[in-house]
């Protein structure tokens, strides 16, 4: 049994994190301030006797003796890290540093979740690791970017100085149960508004892909990645090589949902990338073959039927 923390563990992705390991004979502590996290999402857990919730926020330190750590703290949608950007990048460096003194602490093994944002908006398509990215320093998602982008330099320093273990994922579009359904992604927001019989709102002409993975294949890549050979430490792209235009994908939302919504298209907000779409080699070789297996429409009717009973549930205040 190891004993593991997840930061961000009441989240969208780490609420499935969560629940694998335990699953698989861990213990878990997770931490969260609740910002974009719920206690909904980690509700049936907190019977474990083999699970611990802490409210915390990751700019401040944390003490714990645990073997390895997922630092998956911080707001993930525009308009959540939007909303304060100071506090999106305090976040994420902050949260990297004290994450990584604990480790260098008690010498636990730590992987830090990073994403598609630090290739910006892509000159190079699809992205391999190898591709520094096209980043806006000074936009409105530079908070974001740039925050998860000096994250991985500190992951980086502090092993090269420290000897701290390390991993480094950087995760595509991500999709699944628990998203928080006003958290203004395109899945979430597709499939609210087609249950809703409202327009489905497409930002620029559709035309601007994106690559969408099931949450339960990166909770397989992310975990495959702690487990990595002592040698590898990324960055490792997690993510699904299918990529669709937005049009494709309301079209096939609006399809499986069975809605009357109408497609309306508004102005494509700033710095927003205009593709999207991993090379993923680098997580195949390394990670035991791993490679996504949940198909969108899979993937999608599961989606959907969650966000139906949170509908029916009266639990989605805004779409």
């Amino acid at each position: 049994m190891k004993r593991i923390l997840i930061t961000g563990g009441a989240g969208f992705v780490g609420s499935h994190l969560c629940k694998r390991l335990l699953n698989e004979g861990n213990e878990v502590i997770c931490l969260d301030n609740y910002f974009t996290g719920s206690k909904s999402n980690i509700i049936e857990l907190l019977d474990n006797p083999y699970f611990e919730l802490v409210r915390h926020d990751i700019t401040e330190p944390y003490y714990a003796e645990v073997d390895e750590i997922y630092n998956l703290a911080c707001p993930a949608s525009p308009v959540h890290y939007q909303y304060n950007p100071i506090k999106t990048i305090k976040t994420s460096v902050m949260g990297a540093i004290n994450t990584l003194g604990l480790a260098k602490r008690v010498k636990a093994k730590i992987l830090q979740a990073s994403t598609s944002e630090v290739y910006g908006d892509p000159a190079v398509h699809p992205q391999p690791e190898s591709y520094w990215g096209n980043v806006n320093p000074i936009g409105t998602r530079s908070c974001y970017d740039e925050g998860k982008r000096c994250a991985e330099t500190l992951f980086m320093d502090y092993h090269l100085q420290n000897d701290v273990k390390i991993k480094i994922i950087r995760i595509f579009n991500t999709y699944g149960p628990n998203m928080n359904p006003n958290d203004g992604r395109v899945v979430s927001n597709f499939i609210v508004q087609a249950l809703k019989g409202e327009d489905i709102t497409i930002f620029g002409d559709g035309t601007q892909t994106r690559s969408f993975q099931y949450v339960d294949d990166l909770v397989e890549g992310t975990i495959r990645m702690m487990n990595s050979r002592d040698g590898f430490i990324g960055p490792v792209n997690l993510g699904n090589p299918g990529e669709f235009t937005m049009l494709e994908l309301a079209d096939k939302v609006i399809e499986l949902t069975g809605s009357k919504s109408k497609i309306i298209h508004l102005e494509l907000p700033k710095d927003d990338p205009t593709q999207r779409k991993p090379v993923i080699d680098l997580a195949k070789k390394e990670l035991n073959g791993w490679e996504p297996k949940v198909h969108l429409e899979e993937g999608l009717v599961k989606t959907i039927a969650y966000f139906d009973h949170l509908l029916k549930e009266d639990k989605v205040l805004v779409s």
